[in-house]
């Protein structure tokens, strides 16, 4: 058998460094030794002291213990567990350079990844206010009888722990300042060791928290939860096994937002798929619609459509738009808000995208417009259908930097289309994750 290799003690004396660069998850470079390290807590231009978290063959890692000289761009964290909690990465960055970081960062991944650049940036889309802005989470629940009860939060960072927090000010105030009152609740229950995570859906109005548990309630504790959701102005649901056991505790409620500049009202479920942040999201919508162009003769093909988000709206100003989703249950949603809506000019198919696509009836159509917003994994399986199905104009929107870039360097370089134009939009401040949009035309 053979012997485990031991890992190497790490050194406990701190270590100066100038930090060179951040990385596209926010974590400061600098090469200690010719050795790329890469620090958290750091920005680029700082000097600091780090202690070293981890070392591999090809590179380490570090956390800041102190800032030397400090970044114009350094702000004083809103949250005093910054740094442990791994739901946010940027605090201690100006919100205004966050978004500017974001732009270089989705530049850099076009030029390096796809071998393109846009012949225009966009302006990014910021929201109102970068805090208070997560409609949906996913939180972790472990009780620690020597934290002194139940803890409720995200998970530390590079951890399985839960961050003991009594505020989250990246959650809507409904949650993010209910988490005490949340865990004396949980602390009262018979199962309070059996409730590993809540999920959070928020429409314009309603709250939903999904309790998952891995053991059923008593009645005790149901009456408990009962009591609970009215005093706080949320909605309790219950989930014992997969998705498909969610279920509300007492009736059940309708989960909505508004799109007001295309009089819509969009319905969901509290598992459906949305997106995070609402002002961003509307802002997201009006610009996609907007770089498509609109006429009233087009034919516009929506893939990756989930409940209706952009197939909605944008039938407000084509003549037909067609979606395609993989997710049957989205897909049922988006047929619903389409009649609820009185649209008669939509039409949507399950299917999935992933997959070898022949004899889909979408495909014997032809569309002149296309918009994708597909997952992390991005959207090549698709791409090569779109010239063939004549579309002339695609609006692109991404979650992940990455793939966009792969996707533009196809369309561009064998599908001939032109990157015209790409930009960034804060859904998720004080975190890393870039949300993008760009538009490709058909060269002529």
């Amino acid at each position: 058998m053979a012997r485990k290799r031991r890992r190497k003690q790490l050194p406990t004396e701190p270590v100066e460094a100038q930090i060179e660069s951040l990385t596209h998850d926010a974590k400061g470079v600098t090469h200690i030794d010719g050795k790329a390290t890469f620090v958290h807590g750091s920005l680029a231009g700082e000097t600091v002291r780090f202690l070293y978290t981890g070392r591999w063959r090809k590179y380490d890692e570090g956390r800041v213990i102190e800032v030397l000289e400090s970044s114009t761009e350094r702000v004083e964290p809103k949250c005093s567990q910054f740094g442990v909690c791994g739901g946010c990465s940027l605090q201690h960055q100006d919100s205004k350079a966050q978004v500017q970081a974001k732009q270089q960062s989705m530049l850099d991944s076009l030029q390096h990844i796809g071998k393109v650049q846009p012949q225009q940036v966009l302006p990014p889309l910021v929201g109102e206010t970068a805090w208070g802005y997560r409609r949906k989470a996913r939180l972790g629940v472990r009780y620690v009888p020597k934290k002194g009860g139940t803890l409720i939060g995200f998970r530390e960072r590079g951890s399985s722990f839960i961050t003991d927090i009594d505020c989250c000010h990246i959650l809507h105030p409904r949650v993010g300042e209910l988490l005490p009152e949340m865990s004396r609740l949980i602390d009262q229950l018979s199962i309070r060791d059996q409730i590993p995570q809540i999920e959070m859906a928020m429409g314009d109005e309603v709250c939903v928290l999904i309790f998952r548990l891995l053991e059923p309630a008593s009645d005790e504790d149901l009456a408990k939860l009962k009591a609970f959701a009215p005093a706080h102005k949320i909605t309790i649901y219950l989930q014992e096994g997969g998705p498909e056991t969610i279920r509300p505790l007492e009736s059940e409620v309708t989960l909505s937002y508004q799109l007001p500049a295309f009089d819509l009202t969009l319905d969901f479920l509290p598992s459906d798929f949305t997106q995070v942040n609402s002002d961003i999201n509307r802002q997201m919508i009006q610009r996609a619609v907007k770089l498509l162009e609109l006429r009233e003769d087009d034919q516009v093909l929506d893939l990756f459509c989930g409940l209706g988000n952009f197939t909605l709206p944008m039938a407000r100003h084509a003549a037909q738009v067609t979606g395609v989703e993989g997710d049957a249950g989205l897909v049922a949603r988006a047929r619903d808000n389409a009649s609820r809506n009185n649209l008669q000019n939509t039409s949507f198919y399950t299917a999935n995208l992933y997959d070898e696509l022949d004899n889909e009836p979408w495909l014997q159509q032809s569309f002149n417009k296309a918009l994708l917003d597909p997952p992390r994994s991005g959207a090549q399986e698709v791409l090569h259908h779109l010239p063939k199905l004549g579309v002339e104009r695609i609006v692109y929107v991404s979650c992940y930097p990455g793939t966009l870039a792969r996707d533009a360097g196809i369309l561009v370089a064998e599908h001939g289309y032109r990157l015209v134009s790409a930009g960034v939009m804060d859904m998720f401040p004080h975190t890393a994750h870039v949300e993008s949009i760009a538009l490709f035309e058909k060269v002529k």
